[in-house]
């Protein structure tokens, strides 16, 4: 019978060793990937992005792009480690950093009218302000959210259109709840 046996017996070793050699024998340089920056212009002049965009300093300068607010600074896992020495060699480029992680218990509620107050700046003074986290959908999309229902006086129903009409975006439940409360505080300050 000409049957070999193939089962993590005795010839698990060679399996291995056979594997590890052929790794060996082609260099990882060879390997390619290339990420391209997932950015949006949901605002004029305001971009919602990924770690990506925000680590490509030759992407923004490309369009223009002089301040950068990393809503997810640090160096744990779904964070991004860039902080205001990563764009030291930027001329003009303006940085802020939040370290939040995406958990729908994080207090990003805290860091609402510090983001609005600092994405004003840039438009104001006709800049224009790449807002990002890891993916750009939550902690970023959420700041970009406060700003638009903080500066230019939305509800939080229109700032959520006005942004999903340009990116994908999926803030956690706990910050939609932050939003919420946002929205009944901006409303009742309004009437008065």
């Amino acid at each position: 019978m000409s049957y070999r046996d193939t089962s993590f017996g005795s010839s698990h070793p060679s399996v291995l060793n056979s594997f590890s050699s052929s790794l060996r024998s082609r260099p990882f340089a060879d390997i390619s990937y290339t990420s391209t920056p997932d950015v949006n212009e949901v605002y004029p002049g305001l971009f919602v992005g990924d770690a990506v965009a925000a680590k490509d300093k030759a992407f923004l300068k490309r369009m223009s792009i002089n301040y950068v607010l990393n809503t997810a600074e640090g160096k744990r896992f779904t964070q991004v480690d860039t902080d205001h020495l990563y764009y030291r060699d930027c001329p003009g480029m303006r940085y802020k950093g939040f370290q939040l992680m995406d958990l729908p218990s994080t207090d990003i509620s805290k860091y609402f009218y510090i983001a609005a107050n600092f994405i004003e700046e840039a438009l104001s003074s006709g800049g224009r302000v790449l807002v990002h986290c890891l993916m750009g959908v939550s902690r970023s999309a959420t700041c970009a959210l406060a700003f638009l229902m903080i500066k230019r006086r939305m509800s939080l129903t229109e700032a959520l259109a006005t942004v999903r009409a340009r990116r994908d975006i999926h803030p956690n439940e706990g910050f939609l709840r932050q939003l919420q409360q946002l929205d009944r505080e901006l409303r009742v300050s309004r009437v008065r």
